[in-house]
């Protein structure tokens, strides 16, 4: 609740001195001078400030929460000339209360995307199961064999060393051992059930492209980069099954 106060008040300042600067700007262009320390830490932290501030107003916006920037303006002022019109628990009130409503918001929201992504995962599962050379699991894992080893097959308490891209349906890319040029090592039994599955059909040496549905992946859970009920698409090469030990020495 601090926080959110803290910051709403920071963008009302931040709103407030951005009026007055363009209102000096028409009497007079003020020349900004960044060439010692102190003038740009001051710079950098009006400028961090104002970035968050417009990406927190954009985002209000998007939950269909927009603020009356002149209010905004004015409320600056007043408390800066010492006669807000609003004493500090009527501030808190409202904050909160602000607060409350923009959480409710963003659940709802989260709960309609979650909803969307379900249904477009299910779609595309269907209708990737269609496609020729595409096998699907009793689980509801679905793979494809891109190229194909012949070493021996990994089991669910083994360690393996791979190489992997992963990709949202869209094509978006939230990882990718490819990208930091350097394969990742795990215990096969502590990684999303999908993975767990698929590299125990892929002999060493094999490259296979998994589509994981959303229970075989993270589920309702919200990542970020992974939204909830995400169905989920790897590329995944197998280069080697370690012993426990040599996956510890190279950690």
């Amino acid at each position: 609740m601090r926080k959110t106060i803290k910051l709403s008040l920071i963008a009302a300042s931040v709103l407030a001195l951005t009026a007055c600067n363009q209102e000096a700007k028409k009497e007079q262009q003020v020349e900004v001078k960044l060439e010692t320390e102190a003038q740009q830490q001051a710079y950098g932290i009006g400028a961090s400030v104002g970035n968050f501030l417009n990406q927190d107003l954009a985002d209000k916006k998007e939950l269909g929460v927009e603020l009356d920037e002149a209010l905004l303006k004015r409320g600056f002022e007043d408390a800066l000339a010492g006669n807000a019109k609003l004493d500090d628990e009527k501030i808190r009130e409202v904050l909160t209360a602000l607060d409350q409503s923009i959480r409710t918001k963003q659940q709802e929201k989260a709960k309609v995307e979650a909803e969307q992504s379900k249904a477009e995962g299910e779609k595309y599962l269907a209708e990737n199961a269609k496609k020729e050379g595409v096998t699907v699991t009793e689980s509801g894992l679905q793979y494809e064999v891109i190229s194909q080893g012949d070493g021996k097959k990994p089991v669910a308490t083994d360690v393996v060393k791979v190489h992997y891209k992963g990709t949202l349906l869209d094509g978006t890319e939230f990882d990718s051992s490819y990208s930091r040029n350097e394969p990742t090592t795990f215990p096969l039994n502590r990684v999303i059930p999908g993975w767990t599955e698929g590299l125990q059909l892929m002999p060493v040496g094999s490259k296979y492209k998994f589509t994981i549905p959303a229970d075989l992946a993270y589920g309702e859970r919200d990542l970020g980069k992974i939204p909830a009920n995400s169905t989920l698409v790897f590329e995944v090469e197998l280069l080697e099954i370690q012993s426990e030990e040599k996956a510890a020495a190279a950690e």
